[in-house]
């Protein structure tokens, strides 16, 4: 049959999600993995049996090959079997090989075909086979082929069988939209705000705490000994290559920072023009009129709202560039107006509104004077750039040749850091924290992953941002730590357990008097605390007083009930929950259109991933472990 509506898969949101559901696990992970070697009356070339397919060894050691070669040109460095079996691509790999072979047997069951016309069409608008002139190229289409080690006829099949699967995956998920219910939901959590009432109860709240005998130390060292255990430390060289390091700015004239300058200043430093816009919707244009009527007759924008219910918190839609307003007929409309002042109704593409600009930040473009130092780091930093590889290949080569990274360094006029002893979080024996490492944890876990006399390939530092080298240089194995050893840490720690117990039971004596109908002011001064108060606290804020546990906390409490939280190093924080209130859901913003795509993207996720999951059940999928190892490479068991 002729299909209507075919997009090239990767180019639409359901082509997206195809392509993540092919190189995932999750469908997989009931089917095959785990399964052992179950195959009987099959060859041993077949990797897997999905329905009536078979995926032989050479189809998954030519696909997992392919992929090996596309790993090794985005990473511009070898990529040995070892590593890419460690990053999980011989798995996602026949994931893929099986997601693909039960769609294709899904859309032969349902007898779906592909016309030669429609291949021909899509090969030939593809862009990748065009040349300057927008038109097909033939030659380019044959470097294609070559690259990918396929002949014309194994191309059009290729492109045949994506394209059904493509079209399968458009009709189980190509309708769905997210509900409003769900993306009203949605907008509750991220956008709910509370107001409370709390006091922060210090240590000192807790009273006295006697000082431990000899005894009581002991036994709480003895019950918790593996938490004073030492860790491992470790010790290193490390040489980080970056194009900031090798910048200059110094060398940068006056004349060539302000040609960056001018070639950067509107989008680098310069502000566009921000309105605080506040919206009442109404249920007809009429309405709209008679409302602004109303105001033109002295009426205030704050009690029209009220009249409809709306709170005056509740009246701002927010603050927006022009492109930030997704509604085109909102947006010209808003920033036509005069500050203060109130629109003529507006029939948005969500019902009539009026509209008031509380609020205009104009536009504005900083002086090169202004920036004139950070200009000149961009400029050098963008020089020393073509610099990073020249030093790179040079490194690498006094590398080979077996030298310690102290001497390549000190001949290339680098800095070498002597790194440690350090445990895998940074932390020195002493408990305080050494800083952070270029690369952060990837260039610590590759540390820590190494050995004293490997040769260690560069950590590379992601968006060409230069190379992290580094040799370990000592090791100090974990070890268990006597009490002699750690006694003034046990007995801290035993005071921070006696004093957080204490705290918690005063506080739970407190809530049951908020509980029973107390004021929370009485309540707490009783204490000897002092009341404070948050408003407009969102589910992401947090601070010194109300930190992120809290603020979770503060989210799980019913309004007008009560709850404490620890706070790490100060204390506990008390807190009662006034109000909870959460702004109209306006889908005319460019935030609520992605927040709808967003939500969509995930439901249809879900469903597809479902779906394929219900084929390959139906249709049975087994694996040959020992035929998928001899595939990839992998160790025999």
């Amino acid at each position: 049959m002729m299909m209507q509506g075919i997009r090239k898969a990767g180019q639409s949101l359901v082509g997206k999600l195809l392509i993540a559901l092919m190189f995932g696990f999750l469908i997989l992970s009931f089917a095959i993995w785990g399964v052992g070697d179950i195959f009987q009356g099959y060859g041993r070339n077949a990797v897997a049996i999905v329905g009536k397919n078979e995926i032989s060894v050479e189809q998954l050691r030519t696909a997992y090959q392919n992929e090996i070669q596309l790993l090794t040109r985005q990473q511009r460095r070898p990529i040995t079997p070892e590593v890419a079996r460690s990053l999980g691509l011989d798995r996602r790999v026949l994931s893929r090989l099986v997601t693909e072979a039960t769609l294709d047997q899904a859309a032969a069951k349902m007898g779906l075909a592909v016309s030669d016309e429609t291949i021909r069409e899509l090969i030939f608008n593809d862009p990748n086979m065009k040349n300057a002139a927008g038109t097909f190229d033939r030659n380019r289409f044959n470097e294609l082929l070559r690259a990918i080690g396929l002949n014309e006829q194994g191309f059009v099949r290729e492109q045949r069988a994506a394209t059904m699967r493509q079209e399968i995956a458009e009709m189980v998920v190509g309708g769905i939209t997210a509900p409003v219910a769900l993306q009203e939901l949605g907008h509750r959590l991220r956008n709910e705000k509370r107001d409370v009432d709390y006091a922060v109860l210090p240590d000192t709240a807790a009273g006295e705490i006697a000082t431990p005998g000899e005894d009581v130390l002991k036994r709480y060292f003895e019950e918790r000994k593996a938490s004073f255990r030492a860790p491992e430390f470790r010790s290193a060289n490390v040489l980080a290559l970056t194009p900031a390091s090798l910048a200059d700015p110094a060398k940068v004239s006056d004349v060539d920072a302000k040609a960056h300058y001018e070639s950067v200043k509107t989008q680098r430093f310069g502000s566009a023009e921000r309105r605080t816009v506040q919206q009442i919707t109404f249920p007809t244009l009429e309405e709209a009129q008679a409302a602004k009527a109303r105001i033109e007759a002295g009426e205030t924008f704050e009690a029209i709202g009220a009249s409809r219910n709306i709170a005056e918190r509740d009246l701002t839609l927010g603050t927006f560039t022009r492109e930030g307003l997704f509604d085109p007929v909102v947006r010209d409309a808003a920033f036509a107006l005069a500050q203060g002042a109130v629109s003529a109704p507006v029939q948005g593409g969500f019902g009539a509104v009026l509209l008031r600009v509380t609020e205009i930040e104009a536009a504005r473009l900083k002086s090169f004077e202004e920036v004139a130092d950070e200009v000149r780091r961009e400029v050098a930093t963008s020089r020393a750039a073509a610099e990073v590889t020249d030093l790179h290949d040079k490194i690498e080569d006094q590398r080979a040749s077996a030298r310690p990274l102290p001497e390549i360094a000190k001949e290339f006029g680098q800095t070498i850091r002597a790194l440690g002893p350090v445990d895998s979080g940074l932390r020195k024996p002493d408990g305080t924290q050494d800083a952070l490492l270029p690369g952060g944890e990837a260039t610590l876990t590759a540390i820590f992953g190494s050995d004293i006399g490997i040769d260690n390939e560069a950590v590379r530092l992601p968006n060409n941002g230069g190379y992290v080298w580094f040799e370990v240089t000592k090791i100090e194995p974990p070890r268990d730590r006597g009490y002699d050893e750690v006694k003034a840490e046990v007995e801290r720690q035993w005071r921070a357990d006696e004093v957080a117990s204490k705290l918690a039971a005063k506080a739970r004596e407190l809530i049951q008097r908020l509980d029973a109908g107390e004021a929370f002011a009485t309540v707490v001064t009783s204490a000897g605390l002092d009341a404070e108060e948050a408003s407009g606290l969102g589910r992401q804020d947090q601070s010194e007083p109300l930190p992120r546990n809290a603020v979770s906390l503060i989210f799980g409490t019913p309004v007008g009930k009560s709850a404490s939280a620890a706070v790490e190093g100060e204390g506990r924080v008390l807190f009662q929950v006034k109000a909870a209130t959460v702004s109209p859901y306006m889908r005319t913003t460019e935030e609520a259109e992605n927040f709808e795509r967003l939500i969509g993207s995930s439901i249809s996720e879900d469903i597809l991933a479902q779906y394929v999951g219900k084929l390959q059940k139906d249709l049975g999928v087994s694996l040959n472990q020992a035929a998928f190892r001899n595939a990839t490479g992998g160790a025999q068991n």
